[in-house]
This record gives structure tokens, C-alpha cells and sequence, in this order.
């Protein structure tokens, strides 16, 4: 049988990197970004944006015709692909454009302006104070999440009657929307007819509002995302507690093993994990918090976070470049959290 032959492909040969082939798409790539960069700082940006377009559908078509006959796989998932990369590597690669430009949404204006964007916003005090609020929020929602979350999957991990029935009403918060939560919770901190004012009425005659001071609006946002997400710690804690085998407990209990030793050799290592990934989630989900902040609070008494910041930066303010950049420092800011848990993690595991 004839043996087929085979072409040099961009990872097989360094000079084939500068070789013209339609199959060069490693070529295509380095030709297509340096275009892209060098027009950025030589010609009008509206050039330079139909340059960005050409190298990308260059890219595409030298990559399918590179796989053409020879990666079947890759083409048969090419149309899933080609509607990630429209649908959200697109649009990130867009916006992380736009953040070296000044550009406002208002005025459809293009210039292109380097890092001025991240500059201005490494010295914007306004920044970090937003930084800031929005760190204290993630650590004391989490905390209370984590908290209460564990406590509930200690308590639903037991059997005892109507326990399903309370397991179901104990998870409706996680499906619910924010709007939702916030309006209640909004209603739930009313002055007038709240809940909390009519408790606190029984030992004062003045109207209780609990939001009023900065301590009591953080309190009154992190009390509303608890009670939304413990639910989700508690699934977590309880898939580990209903895992650990029952004849560990009866041998502690046989040598008279005390609970809270118990709970150190026994229970904490089968949730260990759990509490981690737990927390890894909830920390990425709090750095994003902006509904029910927006909703209760709007941003007043010291609680607007970066996320309600970028918002009025974008939509209010039609600062579109200056809220790009300040979206990829989020990133950049979860992405290194992120990787400090991997990090952890991974060393954790191999102390083990």
C-alpha cells in the first residue's frame, strides 16, 4: 500500500515558520498579531480594526486548511469552536482592545492611547478605595457562607423526620435571581414595615433603618448573599459528609474517641476539599458582586464595589475604555486568586 506523504508542518520545522502555505497558520498568527500591533500605533484606528479582522479569518483559514485531510477530528469540531470564539473570545479580545483606546460609547470615537487607561486607573484612589469595599464584602460574605453553610450540612447529614421537606425549603434561595433576593431583602430592611424595624420598634419608638450607616449596609448585603449561597456550601459539605464510611464513626466510638477528635481525624479530612473548592467558587462569585448591592444600597454608605463601579463607569458614564481596563484588572485579580488556590492546593496534596 502507497504510503501517504506528509508536509512539514509550522511545529515540525523552524523555517517553515516564515514559509507562505495556506497550511502556515502558525505564520499567519505572528504575521496577524504584528500587523494588528504595528497599525495600532501607525494608522487610523478604523484601519487597524479591518486589519484585525483580515489576520483573524487569515488564521482561521490557514488553520482549517492545516488540518484539512489530516486533523478529522478538529474539523468536525470546528463549528462548536467557531461559535465559542464568536460568542466569547471575540468579544474578550474586543473589549481587552478597547482598553488601550479612548473610547466612549457616546461619541463613537477611536484613539488609540496605549496604557494610558491602566495607568490612570493604578493612580485613581477612587480605584482601590472600590478595591477596597469590595474585598471587605468577599471576605465577610464568604466567611458567613462557609460558616453557616458547614453548620447546616452537619445538621441535614443527620436523619431526622421532615428532613427532605426542610432540605428543599433550605435550597430555594440558590433559585431564585438576584433581583429577586435584593427586592426582598430591600422590603425585608424597610423603615416603615420591615422586619427588622418592627423588631427593633419593640424596644425604641423611632424607626430602625438598618442601612443607614456603613457598618449596617455591609451587614445588611452580606447577611442577603449568605442567605443566598449557603445553600451552595451546604450541597458541597454534605456530598462529603454523606460519603465518609460509618464504620469509622463505630470504631471511634468503640475506643471512646471525644467528638471533637472525631471530627478532626474523621470528618474534617472527607470535607477538607470540599470546603476548598467551596470557597475557591463563592470567592469568585463575591468578587462579582453587583445586584444585590445595587438593589439595596445603589452604592451609598461606603458599599459600592468594583463591579457596581465599572458599571457607572460603562453605562452611565459612557466611559467605555476606562471600564474595559478597570474589567481586566477584576480579571487579573481572579485569575491570580485562582491560581494561589491551584497553587495551595496542588502542594497540599502532595504533603499528602
Amino acid at each position: 500500500m502507497a504510503k501517504l506523504k506528509t508536509t512539514d508542518t509550522p511545529s515540525s520545522s523552524g523555517n517553515a515558520l516564515f514559509t507562505p502555505s495556506w497550511s502556515n497558520w502558525l505564520g499567519a498568527l505572528v504575521v496577524g498579531v504584528a500587523a494588528t500591533v504595528i497599525s495600532a500605533f501607525i494608522l487610523p484606528s478604523i484601519i487597524t480594526l479591518w486589519i484585525a479582522g483580515a489576520a483573524s479569518a487569515l488564521v482561521a483559514i490557514t488553520a482549517v486548511v492545516n488540518a484539512w485531510g489530516r486533523y478529522i477530528g478538529g474539523l468536525l469540531v470546528a463549528p462548536a469552536i467557531a461559535v465559542l470564539v464568536v460568542m466569547n473570545i471575540f468579544p474578550l479580545l474586543w473589549s481587552l482592545g478597547l482598553s488601550f483606546y479612548n473610547y466612549r460609547a457616546d461619541r463613537q470615537t477611536l484613539r488609540f492611547i496605549g496604557f494610558r487607561n491602566y495607568e490612570r486607573l493604578i493612580n485613581d484612589p477612587v480605584v482601590w478605595d472600590r478595591l477596597t469595599t469590595t474585598a471587605t464584602l468577599v471576605v465577610l460574605t464568604v466567611l458567613v457562607q462557609m460558616i453557616f453553610g458547614f453548620l447546616l450540612a452537619l445538621l441535614f447529614a443527620k436523619q431526622f423526620p421532615l428532613r427532605r421537606y426542610l432540605l428543599i425549603l433550605v435550597l430555594t434561595p440558590m433559585m431564585l435571581s438576584y433581583v429577586a433576593v435584593g427586592a426582598f431583602f430591600r422590603y425585608y430592611y424597610d423603615p416603615t414595615f420591615g422586619l427588622v424595624s418592627q423588631f427593633a420598634n419593640l424596644f425604641t419608638d423611632e424607626p430602625y433603618v438598618l442601612i443607614s450607616s456603613t457598618a449596617g449596609a455591609i451587614a445588611a448585603i452580606v447577611i442577603a448573599d449568605a442567605w443566598m449561597w449557603a445553600p451552595f456550601v451546604m450541597l458541597l459539605v454534605l456530598a462529603g459528609l454523606v460519603s465518609v464510611p460509618k464504620y469509622l464513626y463505630e470504631a471511634a466510638a468503640v475506643d471512646r474517641v471525644p467528638a471533637w477528635r472525631r471530627f478532626q481525624s474523621i470528618t474534617f479530612p472527607y470535607v477538607k476539599g470540599l470546603l476548598m473548592l467551596a470557597l475557591l467558587f463563592r470567592t469568585i462569585e463575591a468578587f462579582k458582586l453587583f445586584d444585590i448591592v445595587f438593589i439595596l444600597t445603589d452604592g451609598g454608605q461606603s458599599t459600592e464595589t468594583i463591579a457596581l463601579y465599572v458599571y457607572r463607569q460603562a453605562i452611565q458614564f459612557n466611559k467605555t475604555s476606562y471600564s474595559a481596563s478597570l474589567s481586566y484588572v477584576l480579571l487579573f485579580t481572579v485569575i491570580v486568586l485562582t491560581n494561589l488556590y491551584l497553587y495551595l492546593a496542588n502542594r497540599r496534596a502532595k504533603e499528602g
